[in-house]
């Protein structure tokens, strides 16, 4: 909702409405109709509004708006009204933006972002990654896979969904700034119950940082769960990638080479990511155990994951990994979903900055 008679300022929240996918509704003052004040997900009132709001209901979302520099009374006017934010134009306007789209999006918590990363190669990470998203979406949960590695050759193969209508990477190799949560949702081809972000079937394309960060940042606003396949050759796209995350997860077969290989991918996923854990996998050489391998890496251990029997030829009938419910990869991860804890999460995708003030 916006609140004004200010012909300029409303040409300016009309465009950035318009940029944030958004249709508003637009007053004079405060809306005759009962109920419609407190049923806005935003309002945005202008400076010159502000008296005539007076008396209204307390409610969260107000934001009071002007353009230019503020008068020296704009503090008052706030609290008088109940504003959350003072927000001016033009300097605020990447932020307000965003939160235009949060409202317009019903955007509630981030999703519980978890990435997955081989201590070396074929140790099973892309396998981890779609049975932890399969498991997720069969218990009801909102659910989007993300294929990281651009050399791995596609995850929707391992979900049998390589000739499933919808878009790849090479589609928002472009992307930069804001997408929006729903739109990308339903671009994506649909699997087993949830939303899959997958490499195509030509030439590599690379993923700069900016539509990495639009990407994962628009999935995230969904909430739910994302689960990120990530390569173990890190660029500043994976960094981007590491920096979204809540818990990476590194598997890691029990043997010394593959414990010294993960080492140096703990090292380097370690400047970005603060919370990375170890998914042990056997079988184990003399002397070794899933202790052991979280031990000589200085990490949490998640757990001991052993080999599937029968995995490769259900993959061949089409069943992707993490569908039979009795299997240990099933089991697995319906046990990591039920414990896993994140200390400290914040309760967005970048601390809040409005360019403005809070009241």
């Amino acid at each position: 909702m916006i609140v004004t008679e200010d012909a300029d300022l409303l040409d300016d929240l009309l465009r950035l409405c318009a940029a944030a996918g958004a249709v508003p509704e637009v007053h004079h003052g405060l809306p005759e109709e009962k109920g419609r004040w407190e049923r806005a997900p935003l309002i945005l009132v202008g400076d010159d509004a502000a008296r005539r709001c007076l008396g209204a209901s307390r409610r969260g979302g107000l934001m009071l708006v002007g353009r230019g520099g503020a008068d020296a009374d704009v503090w008052r006017r706030a609290v008088e009204i109940g504003a959350e934010y003072v927000l001016r134009l033009p300097d605020s306007e990447g932020w307000l933006v965003d939160q235009i789209a949060n409202a317009a999006e019903g955007v509630g918590g981030p999703a519980l972002t978890v990435g997955v990363v081989g201590g070396r190669g074929g140790s099973g990470a892309s396998t981890l990654a779609c049975a932890l998203a399969v498991t997720a979406a069969r218990s009801g949960r909102r659910t989007m896979l993300i294929d990281g590695d651009p050399l791995g050759g596609g995850i929707d193969v391992l979900l049998g969904g390589e000739e499933a209508e919808g878009l790849r990477w090479p589609d928002f190799a472009r992307s930069k700034g804001r997408l929006g949560g729903g739109a990308l949702e339903e671009s994506l081809p649909a699997l087993h119950g949830l939303r899959v972000l997958s490499w195509g079937r030509g030439d590599e394309v690379a993923v700069p940082p900016q539509a990495m960060q639009s990407v994962l940042a628009a999935a995230r606003r969904l909430g739910g769960v994302v689960v990120v396949d990530l390569p173990r050759r890190f660029d500043d796209s994976t960094a981007e990638a590491l920096a979204q995350l809540d818990v990476g997860l590194l598997v890691v077969p029990g043997e010394l080479r593959a414990v010294a290989a993960a080492r140096r991918v703990a090292a380097a996923a370690g400047v970005v990511l603060g919370d990375l854990r170890v998914v042990a996998r056997g079988p184990y050489t003399a002397g070794l155990d899933e202790q052991w391998v979280a031990q000589a890496l200085g990490l949490p251990l998640v757990g001991d994951l052993p080999r599937e029997p029968g995995l490769s030829s259900a993959q061949d009938d089409g069943e992707p990994p993490g569908s039979n419910p009795r299997g240990v990869l099933a089991r697995f991860c319906k046990e990591f979903w039920g414990r896993v804890d994140v200390p400290d999460r914040l309760e967005g995708i970048h601390a809040r900055q409005s360019g403005g003030g809070r009241s």
